[in-house]
């Protein structure tokens, strides 16, 4: 049983009440409390140590990576981060110093992006460090951008470069949340979700809640430096395009909007993000699952993102 198989199993009989909107199965939980103009989103996730820091990974990088995975996942709804609640579980041992340094680094991403840490919890783990993040934010009413809105002919847009995420940018990844709100603000956003299992993963995500296909064009998916120089000095690596599509932690926009707006949306994005690329990597399709067309020659993406469990 993997993650996915994991999460169906347990989310089949999930208690709900009159506060929720969009439950367990998007990027956050949508919740109605009652406000004239909006919406709450709540997220959870975490880091482990071995899984996804170490020891010698420097301290501000775990702190700042804790939270800018859950401050991606509100970018994905084109909401508001507002407030944390940050729980860690550490061995018996532990270096003080240490760990103030992984607040420091999660401190100095809250500030950057007005969020109040408000409290949390400590606790004794004799399996190593981990750290887990709750934050709320909030969104306009109607306004939340979710997975399950895909439509046939859409473009599919991607943010930044993709693969090679573990020489770096895992760990000092910028969050999109300034990126989404505008884009929500100035299209029609159809779907969004942002990219923490890698492309193969997290757009097939996208397909299964809107019920629809996709194909990609292999030349304009954005492959990274990182991903092609890892493939270059490393016998073991994967090729480059096959890291852009299953690393994973690239923590970058993925969205379809209406293919009359694709152009319209390029030109708007490059005079306001000029150092952040935009790419157009396909469209929807009929059918389920993700072709990708080299040339003239297409292929069915077997392949997936990163799977706890697999």
């Amino acid at each position: 049983m993997n993650e996915f198989d994991l999460i169906a199993t347990l989310t089949k009989s999930l208690p709900t009440n009159e506060t929720v909107v969009t439950g367990a199965g998007d990027d956050c939980a949508v919740l109605d409390f009652g406000l004239a103009e909006k919406l709450f989103l709540f997220k959870t996730d975490s880091v482990v140590e071995g899984v996804h820091f170490t020891r010698e990974t420097p301290p501000e990088k775990i702190g700042h990576k804790a939270l800018g995975r859950c401050l991606s996942d509100v970018a994905a709804m084109a909401g508001v981060p507002a407030a944390a609640l940050v729980t860690i579980g550490l061995p018996k041992g532990f270096d003080a110093e240490w760990i103030g340094r992984i607040y420091d680094g999660l401190n100095a991403l809250a500030g950057k992006c007005d969020v109040a840490i408000v409290g949390g919890e400590t606790t004794t783990n004799p399996g190593g460090i981990f750290i887990s993040i709750a934050l709320l934010g909030t969104v306009g009413r109607g306004k939340q951008i979710l997975r399950a809105g895909a439509n046939m002919g859409d473009a599919i847009f991607v943010t930044g470069e993709l693969g090679g995420s573990l020489l770096g940018k895992h760990l000092d990844f910028e969050p999109r949340i300034a990126e989404a709100q505008w884009l929500a603000e100035n299209f029609s956003v159809h779907a969004m979700i942002d990219l923490s299992d890698g492309l193969a993963g997290d757009l097939r995500h996208i397909l299964n809640a809107s019920g629809t296909g996709a194909e990609l064009l292999k030349s304009a998916v954005p492959v990274s430096r990182a991903a092609k120089l890892q493939a270059r000095n490393s016998t073991l690596a994967k090729p480059a395009f096959a890291a852009a599509l299953t690393d994973g932690e690239d923590f970058e926009l993925l969205l379809t909007v209406a293919s009359r707006d694709a152009v319209k949306l390029l030109d708007a994005w490059k005079k306001k993000f000029p150092k952040i690329k935009l790419s157009c990597i396909g469209k929807i399709v009929p059918g389920r699952g993700i072709i990708i067309r080299d040339r003239n020659r297409t292929q069915k993406l077997d392949a997936h993102g990163y799977t706890h469990f697999a």
